[in-house]
């Protein structure tokens, strides 16, 4: 069984949002697409609007090509780095600013029980993941290129790819770029 799976990019379509004010393109769901427990995608966020309301979802986001600005209210907004994680209670339904241009923004989104963690950093060398014993790695290059190692397997990733990783042991992501990361918990 091989360490590195490529999401196939044949396979991913934009889907409006639920409340119709942009688009989002799923990246993975499971255990499957109706009924997930955890959802990976990546928003296009092209001008100023409200999110839509997910009750029971904890949301994790990241900006990914320019920040915003997320209104919690009247009076509570926050910052969205570029590549800064932010996490939020899905029923919230933040409105969206946009303060430096259109973005695209990665969200991981857990409900019923799941768990997992967001990573966006850039990549400048070798980053080193120790071995997780119940936990399922999914890699988004945004920027650059990596090579993925793990064993005796090794895959070149490129610029946009997305890959599931099932590595056994400790996995070696090096190159130059930017990289998206989500560890996601049986």
């Amino acid at each position: 069984m091989s360490a590195f799976h490529r999401v196939p990019s044949e396979t991913l379509r934009a889907e409006p949002w639920a409340n119709g004010a942009g688009t989002t393109t799923v990246l993975a769901s499971g255990p499957d697409h109706d009924t997930w427990r955890w959802r990976l995608s990546i928003a296009r966020i092209e001008h100023d609007a409200a999110f839509s309301a997910l009750p029971g979802v904890q949301r994790q986001l990241a900006a990914l090509d320019a920040p915003l600005a997320l209104a919690f209210g009247e009076h509570h907004e926050r910052q969205a780095l570029r590549l800064a994680v932010i996490r939020f209670d899905g029923a919230d339904a933040p409105h969206a600013r946009l303060t430096d241009g259109p973005t695209r923004a990665f969200n991981l989104m857990l409900r019923d029980g799941a768990e997992g963690e967001l990573i966006a950093r850039p990549l400048n060398g070798a980053m080193v993941l120790p071995p997780s014993s119940g936990a399922h790695w999914f890699l988004y290059l945004l920027a650059g290129q990596a090579e993925l190692r793990s064993g005796g397997e090794s895959l070149q990733v490129m610029q946009d790819e997305a890959v599931w990783i099932e590595a056994s042991g400790t996995l070696r992501i090096e190159g130059g770029g930017e990289v998206v990361l989500a560890r996601i918990e049986d």
